[in-house]
């Protein structure tokens, strides 16, 4: 991925939602003027949610989701209209698609109840207004028609208004920068690393860095003590992979603020503090505790990988017990999380902001204790309150 390209879990998410046949497809056609979705007069042509990642004028790049109906039938459609529910998690902006000629029913009225639970900002679009006609009241109603472009410039600006919110600026670290402070970034390159490239929360660190004005470094692990010599001034911060978190640790002078990729991601889309409340829990680990490891991406999984096999190797070693562990990755995430002792969850780099605070609102919701690959690492390494430097708040949780 190009360094000057948007990473989808960094733009604004839009998703169209309702019954079958209310237009949802065609509406999407519209807004964006390209035939990104399959339209039918049969109903249940979307039988997955569709996304596509696009530049999206007036609002920038976004990614749009186009649904399954929310009135499918049978154990299949039972199954589609949970995966729109379920796209929720990830939407920012919904829009609510309802057929003119019908009018918001049992179904519409629940979603967006749910909706409105979620706090997800929205526009109620009542289509196919050249067919039947209906009056709006609300501030976020509109009537559409994807046949003759009937207000969809005002539904892209109602849109874009919404977006403008949505969007509020969020950092990484470049807050915590001066112009002309020198940040050391440390990368392990082995056999799960990515060949030719960083992968992406190092790209948007580095970015993030620059954006402030600051400088950076980067360098293995086993180069550290050899960069560190090499400068001609202190690092304000040396940020580095959780994987070898203890190692950097041991290299990184006292003075230097250390922290690491994850934890900076923890706070950056996350809940840190959450996370950091939730790590106490490997200290209670028993055999037999179910442990949740949830990655947000899916890879192919590598000998030594840190996920399957070396956290839960550390978590053994740490805890002198032996849980039993369950991973989920991808969009699959566990709705019930109560029989788990513990989540830890990854730094979240490919969900946006939305799906990775709706994850950790489920495991505060069910009252069960949540965490972070970093945060877990840092703290069965005696490192965590070091590791918090940056964020001198949170650093006061641990003793």
């Amino acid at each position: 991925m190009s360094l000057n390209s948007v990473p989808a879990a960094e733009r604004i998410h839009i998703g169209f939602y309702g019954k079958r046949n209310a237009g949802k497809s065609s509406l999407v056609n519209a807004v964006t003027s390209q035939s990104l979705a399959i339209v039918s007069d049969v109903p249940g042509t979307t039988t997955d949610p569709v996304t596509k990642t696009m530049e999206l004028l007036p609002l920038g790049p976004v990614v749009i989701i186009d649904t399954p109906g929310i009135d499918d039938e049978g154990e299949l459609g039972k199954l589609r209209v949970e995966r729109s529910y379920q796209a929720l998690n990830k939407t920012n902006i919904a829009v609510v698609v309802v057929d003119s000629s019908a009018g918001i029913g049992r179904e519409e009225q629940a979603l967006i109840e749910r909706i409105r639970e979620k706090n997800i900002p929205y526009i109620v679009a009542f289509s196919k207004s050249d067919i039947s006609r209906r009056e709006t009241s609300a501030g976020n109603e509109i009537a559409v028609s994807s046949e003759t472009g009937e207000n969809i410039s005002e539904l892209k600006e109602m849109i874009g208004r919404l977006a403008a919110k949505a969007g509020e600026e969020r950092h990484i670290i470049s807050d915590k920068l001066s112009p002309g402070d020198f940040v050391v970034l440390v990368i392990p390159v082995d056999k799960a690393a990515p060949k030719g490239r960083l992968i992406l929360p190092q790209q948007q660190t580095i970015r993030d860095i620059l954006d402030a004005h600051a400088m950076c470094a980067v360098t293995q692990d086993d180069r550290l003590p050899e960069t560190l010599a090499a400068l001609s001034v202190k690092p304000r911060f040396v940020i580095t992979d959780s994987q070898v978190f203890g190692k950097v640790s041991k290299m990184t002078p006292e003075d230097i603020s250390l922290t690491s990729f994850s934890i900076l991601f923890a706070n950056y889309k996350g809940n840190l503090r959450l996370c950091v409340e939730g790590v106490k829990t490997l200290d209670t680990l028993k055999d037999g505790d179910r442990v949740l490891i949830a990655e947000g991406c899916t890879h192919h999984r590598q000998c030594g990988d840190i996920g399957t096999v070396k956290l839960p190797a550390l978590i053994k070693k740490y805890s002198g017990a032996s849980p039993e562990f369950t991973w989920t990755s991808g969009t699959e995430f566990k709705e019930d999380l109560s029989k788990f002792k513990l989540v830890i969850h990854c730094g979240g780099c490919m969900l946006n902001e939305a799906e990775m605070q709706s994850r950790l609102a489920s495991a505060e919701r069910q009252g069960v204790p949540i965490t972070n690959y970093g945060t877990a690492i840092a703290y069965m390494n005696g490192i965590l309150k070091r590791s918090l430097s940056p964020f001198p708040e949170i650093q006061e949780l641990i003793k």
